[in-house]
């Protein structure tokens, strides 16, 4: 911000100084002298007056300085809700900018560990203590509140009492990216991965971006942020709560559009109804890039705006829509009636996919990926479309291909995303985020894809109550893909069990594959310990999935089985 921007003045500040002069109408040699001398004065005093608004003008602008940088020191930003993804990149961002920051959270996550690192107070549990001073003299200058977080929450009572305003993550968001060429990603499944590629790409072709993106990315230096001081902002934008509806992006990206929070949407004509409304927030000249396999994502495409139907029809390539809407339009996916698509897809020797970027059906460039599952590959297509819309008036066709097949296939992928927790003897341990059915069904094939001759061992942990109910008999279908299913207790901390039904009737339900029902964690580790060491050198795949604490099991599982080789050479 600049002094010109922050100081304003009156509109009568100019006329503060005023010199009044009568001068008489005269023809005589000494009343035209003392005229002239009468027009010296006033020019004196018009000079003098000059002089003093100036030094006036440039005493402010000291004293505005100064109150700037005194403000910026003294600003204290307070986050309930820290250890989530998202608030906990929007802590670490206002720590960039130089705030004052401290959180609060119910229990410890593993984002807090590098909030701390930062220099974030952290608190774990809500308190009134948590936003004041030692000697309760001082308070937050402004409270940030997750999605997450009931509004009856004592911190934010508290905050809202005395005066101290609230404001929830939307909003701060907004305000956050709105002087910035926002970059949109949304969608039920995958939206974590196509910001976070999207933003790694951006930042090795040389952009001085900023990116927030909602779980960590371990090529991120900030975990999961890019702090930067240039005009691009990669947001991963979360429909949950109607999240992303401040947003005012540049160019939204859709990955595509299911019925996922069911907690807060009936159903999934709820859902598009706000991603439509989503749809109305990009710029004027800007762009939407969506999915067009997706039949939830390119069916928004068919009313754009109410009571006006535009020209869209499956499969067009490419639908502009700047005369109906004000932006561009453009398609991607595997099928070749999208715009930008991939074609010849096929396994590689690092345990990802290969495939042909075609655009318009004409080849142009061998793509290769180190993460693994074709959904990994539409994830890949979608930073590819976006960085053709985003850059292609800067740069030539030929020139950004060339960049983007180079620093796609160096991309890892992000934690809890198909993670390696560890090997042994034959044992590969891996963790995903998947709570839905169709995150798990995707995340099993690619599984297979990089394991077709081991045997898959599932454990899944349902997550809330609400969504076991809705989609228990397409997480029985999508997890009868495995070898063997370990369900575990619900895992749920905004619902209670009022919806009758248990992880032991999903299990029940699941047809085919042996299926067990392991309530607890620690019940589950000691039976696969057990079972592993048995027949150590068995090939076998452990896949951990759930948005609870079932990533819990991975690395303990394999500190048991560590545990026991050891024991057992010790003996020999």
């Amino acid at each position: 911000m600049s002094v010109a921007d922050s100081c304003c003045f009156r509109a009568n500040f100019h006329y503060k100084v005023k010199t009044h002069f009568h001068l008489l109408k005269s023809k005589s040699p000494l009343r035209r002298q003392n005229i002239l001398f009468q027009k010296c004065i006033l020019a004196w005093e018009e000079k003098r007056r000059i002089s003093l608004l100036a030094t006036r003008a440039r005493k402010r602008e000291q004293e505005c300085k100064l109150n700037l940088k005194y403000e910026k020191q003294k600003e204290w930003i307070h986050f309930v809700g820290v250890g989530g993804s998202g608030l906990s990149a929007l802590a670490l961002l206002a720590v960039k900018h130089g705030f004052e920051v401290s959180g609060s959270d119910i229990t410890w996550t593993s984002f807090m560990d590098g909030l701390q690192q930062a220099g974030v107070r952290l608190h774990v549990g809500h308190s009134v203590s948590n936003i004041q001073s030692k000697n309760g003299s001082r308070f937050p200058n402004a409270v940030v509140v997750s999605s997450a977080i009931p509004q009856d929450n004592v911190e934010i009572l508290h905050a809202k009492s005395i005066g101290v305003p609230v404001y929830k993550r939307d909003y701060w968001l907004a305000k956050l990216t709105e002087h910035h060429k926002l970059i949109a990603v949304s969608g039920s499944h995958g939206k974590s991965t196509t910001a976070g590629l999207l933003a790694y790409v951006l930042k090795s072709m040389g952009d001085d971006l900023t990116a927030v993106v909602g779980a960590h990315v371990p090529q991120f230096p900030g975990g999961n942020i890019i702090w930067g001081d240039g005009q691009h902002f990669v947001l991963e934008a979360d429909e949950y709560d109607g999240c992303f509806l401040g947003l005012a992006p540049y160019i939204a990206v859709i990955t595509n559009v299911e019925w996922e929070h069911v907690d807060i949407f009936q159903d999934e004509e709820a859902v598009k109804t706000l991603y439509r409304r989503f749809l109305k927030k990009i710029r004027m000249g800007g762009h939407l890039v969506i999915c067009g396999d997706s039949l939830g994502a390119y069916s928004l495409l068919d009313y754009t705006r109410e009571g006006t139907k535009p020209e869209h029809s499956i499969g067009m390539m490419s639908i502009p829509s700047s005369d109906i809407d004000g932006y561009n339009v453009t398609t991607y996916g595997i099928s070749s009636t999208n715009e930008w698509h991939a074609s010849s897809i096929c396994p590689n020797s690092q345990g990802g996919s290969d495939y042909v970027l075609c655009h318009r059906e004409q080849p142009l460039a061998e793509i290769s990926l180190q993460i693994p599952g074709v959904h990994n590959v539409l994830n890949s297509v979608a930073v590819i479309a976006t960085v053709m819309a985003l850059l292609q008036d800067q740069r030539q066709t030929r020139e950004l291909i060339n960049s983007l097949k180079l620093h796609l296939p160096n991309f890892i992928g992000l934690s809890r995303r198909f993670e390696l927790i560890g090997e042994i003897h034959g044992c590969h341990i891996y963790d995903d985020y998947a709570h839905h059915p169709t995150e798990v069904y995707m995340v099993l094939q690619a599984a297979r894809q990089r394991f077709p001759c081991k045997r898959l061992l599932v454990v899944f942990q349902p997550h809330t109550y609400s969504r076991l109910a809705v989609f228990k008999d397409d997480f029985a279908v999508a997890l009868s893909y495995a070898d063997y299913i370990v369900v575990t207790a619900v895992y749920s901390v905004r619902e209670s069990g009022a919806w009758n039904v248990s992880g032991k009737d999903l299990a029940a339900s699941i047809i085919g594959p042996p299926t067990e029902y392991i309530p607890a964690l620690e019940d589950v580790v000691d039976k696969l310990a057990l079972e592993i060491s048995k027949d150590p050198l068995r090939e076998i795949v452990i896949l951990t999935l759930g948005a609870g604490d079932v990533n819990a099991v991975g690395p303990k599982l394999l500190h048991e089985l560590q545990e026991r080789l050891c024991k057992a050479k010790s003996k020999h």
